[in-house]
């Protein structure tokens, strides 16, 4: 019998216990994962082979000779590789009032947390920055891009400390957030848009966003958004609004037409971030969303092109 290895519920640490979690989660990264090792669109003096060229006397160093491609062609050749760049990761969190809502191991506001730490850390690396702008209910925070190991830890903080957001009109959506940085941030980089996407209007930003933005979508889901249980009358809040409803969870034909809207709605977020071209990486607040995270990147990295 294997012991339990689920990470705990951030809401049952202490934001310093918590950042420690999420560090030493992280901390040994595979490499290449996500973003963390970037490629320029430039040739130049860096480790990674492009193509191969004859060989120039006087101009080429020899010690870049491609030795393979001079046998094959019986012309002298060497290789020209691509230059290491820095890279700006961008971290844009929800935090409306949808995202304090939560029904198993940990609310949606925590798993975002987790999302936005996993971005952090296997993006980290000397030269890369790192910014955020947080979606809340007195306005966007935004947090400058900046590199360094304190500066992700304040930012991880920051995430940690946001307040709850009350019912009622969100005067600030996911839209305001990505018109925003899309205004702001014009040298392109890793955009990770962490949400449930419930508010509409978010699809023509992303997509605008993607014209210079590499995206990773991060899909925040409970199981309850997805089905109901059968708990006879159940009073539910629309936390957007404010609203109440009763539900008649017992009566089967409502629980299925729950069901369908909820997958009709969830296709829909799947259209949406197809059509901007983002990765779509779903956690749930009922799974290991670490192991979630690692199966993701190990089926990216199978695809054509690897992490890129």
């Amino acid at each position: 019998m294997t012991p339990n290895t689920d990470p705990p519920p951030l809401s049952e640490l202490t934001p310093e216990q918590a950042l420690r979690h999420l560090e030493l989660l992280f901390t040994r990264r595979p490499h290449g994962l996500l973003q963390g090792d970037h490629q320029s669109l430039f040739h130049g003096p860096g480790t990674e082979p492009a193509e191969t060229r004859p060989y120039a006397p006087g101009v080429d160093d020899v010690r870049r000779m491609d030795w393979n491609a001079t046998a094959r062609t019986t012309v002298p050749h060497v290789r020209v590789t691509l230059a290491d760049r820095e890279l700006t990761t961008w971290i844009v969190l929800d935090a409306t009032a949808s995202m304090d809502f939560g029904t198993a191991r940990m609310e949606k506001r925590d798993l975002a947390v987790g999302a936005c730490a996993a971005v952090a850390f296997l993006t980290e690396r000397a030269g890369n920055r790192l910014g955020a702008l947080i979606v809340r209910q007195d306005g966007l925070r935004l947090v400058p891009a900046r590199h360094g190991r304190p500066h992700l830890l304040g930012l991880l903080r920051t995430a940690l400390h946001r307040p709850r957001t009350g019912p009622g009109p969100q005067p600030y959506t996911l839209a305001d957030a990505l018109r925003r940085l899309r205004r702001a941030e014009r040298r392109p980089g890793l955009v990770a848009v962490v949400s449930d996407f419930l508010e509409p209007g978010w699809q023509q930003p992303l997509r605008d966003l993607a014209r210079r933005h590499q995206l990773l979508a991060v899909e925040i889901v409970d199981p309850r958004e997805l089905e109901l249980p059968d708990v006879g009358l159940l009073t539910v809040v629309d936390p957007e609004t404010g609203v109440r409803r009763e539900v008649p969870t017992h009566v089967r034909r409502v629980r299925e037409g729950y069901a369908r809207a909820a997958r009709e709605q969830r296709e829909s977020v799947r259209r949406g971030l197809r059509a901007a071209g983002a990765a779509q990486l779903r956690l749930r607040t009922d799974r290991d969303w670490v192991r979630d995270i690692v199966r993701h990147v190990a089926d990216r990295r199978r695809r054509p092109g690897g992490a890129a």
